[in-house]
């Protein structure tokens, strides 16, 4: 009998266990420190995002009192609130966002359902690209030269529509992307019962879509609510009431920067309550979209 290859044999399956679990022990030991760190990374943005999140809370809360929604942003050291801002950021930010959302999805639903291929789909894309990643102060300026510069005025106008260009390219992004997740068997099965294709973008796929879409226009409603640099170079600021459309007006963001900037404390803590809100302003759209689209995909 052949014992010698029998051993051969045996020896060289312990080597290969043996070689196997010091790859899984190297494997296991990876694993750990990878866990480890990205726990530890979890750690330290979670540990700025709450001392963020107190600070905003304890500061903010304490600015906050009847005046705050409904007096005027005051001189310094007098009493006052910030009712024209809010007013003022309602105003632009809701304008801006029923201006730019059906831009956003009716492009986002061009690039993402017709399949262009052409200069006019490769040019939007491009297009599209450069506005997502423009910083926000050199859309404000060229709202600027291109509005306010010839108008000879600030207003709420200019405002809107700066914001609305930081929405556009948002939405378009995120309508088209939605879109192509959507299975193209749903779109076959419709058009071999013979609907239109505007009736399957609009029924099906769409329809599928809506949940990631109202996201998007979420995320960029977000994300302008709390935008200053385009509004000091368009909307600038108001101290009064006012909601003429082709005036300078007050928003939060701008009412914050300058009075945090300010030695005055009656505008530090107006500056912490519009900080407060913004924040609980977003917190809440988003907690909202979560809840009403949760179950719907």
């Amino acid at each position: 009998m052949n014992h010698g290859g029998t051993g051969q044999r045996l020896l060289a399956k312990a080597d290969a266990a043996a070689a196997r679990e010091r790859r899984y022990a190297s494997r296991k030991r990876l694993n750990k420190v990878a866990l480890a760190l990205s726990l530890a990374a979890m750690a330290f943005g979670v540990f700025w995002l709450l001392w963020i999140l107190w600070e905003t809370i304890r500061l903010g809360i304490g600015g906050l009192a009847w005046a705050t929604f409904t007096q005027m942003t005051p001189p310094p050291n007098e009493a006052g609130g910030i009712a024209n801002a809010i007013y003022g950021s309602f105003l632009m930010v809701l304008i801006a966002t029923f201006i730019a959302t059906p831009i956003g999805i009716l492009a986002g639903i061009y690039l993402a359902e017709y399949d262009v291929k052409d200069w006019l789909g490769s040019t939007t894309r491009f297009v599209n690209d450069i506005l997502l990643s423009a910083p926000s102060i050199v859309i404000g300026l060229f709202i600027y030269a291109a509005v306010v510069a010839r108008t000879k005025t600030f207003s709420a106008w200019a405002g809107v529509l700066a914001l609305a260009l930081i929405v556009i390219p948002v939405v378009i992004r995120q309508t088209e992307n939605m879109l192509a997740l959507i299975p193209n068997a749903l779109r076959e099965a419709a058009y071999a019962l013979g609907t239109p294709k505007w009736k399957v973008i609009s029924m099906i796929t769409l329809k599928s879509a809506r949940a990631g879409v109202v996201t998007g226009v979420l995320l960029a409603l977000a994300r302008i609510a709390g935008e200053t640099a385009p509004l000091l170079f368009t909307a600038l600021s108001n101290q009064f009431w006012t909601a003429n459309l082709g005036a300078p007006m007050a928003s939060l963001p701008v009412t914050i920067f300058k009075f945090a900037m300010s030695p005055y404390e009656n505008w530090q803590k107006l500056a912490w309550a519009g900080v407060f809100l913004i924040t609980l302003g977003v917190l809440a759209l988003n907690i909202l979209a979560r809840v009403l689209f949760r179950n719907k995909h």
